[in-house]
């Protein structure tokens, strides 16, 4: 079973207009991921051009979306952060929250 914010948020990724998601594609294409293919699972918002996530790519990989100079960037995973889709369903179950399906 799925959240519906993350099919909502999935969605948006590829289909949204608004800035955010328009970014977030292009820095997903200049890293060689398809938004297609590409899941997010995590979003917080904390203000305006202030955006902070994670997704999982289509061969499971995570990574964490953050500012930087005010374009977003895409980097592997650092220290404390799942860096497969087994480990986020590992800390979503921690959570008592259903595992994603992807």
């Amino acid at each position: 079973m799925v959240s519906s914010i993350v099919v909502q948020y999935t969605d948006l990724l590829r289909t949204g207009e608004y800035d955010l998601w328009r970014r977030l594609r292009e820095l997903l294409q200049g890293q060689g991921l398809d938004p297609d293919r590409t899941v997010v699972v995590d979003l917080l918002q904390e203000g305006p051009d202030h955006e902070d996530g994670q997704v999982i790519s289509a061969d499971g990989r995570v990574f964490k979306f953050s500012p930087d100079h005010g374009l977003l960037s895409l980097r592997a995973p650092s220290r404390g952060w799942p860096s497969s889709k087994g480990e986020v369903d590992l800390q979503r179950e921690r959570r008592g929250w259903p595992p994603l399906c992807v």
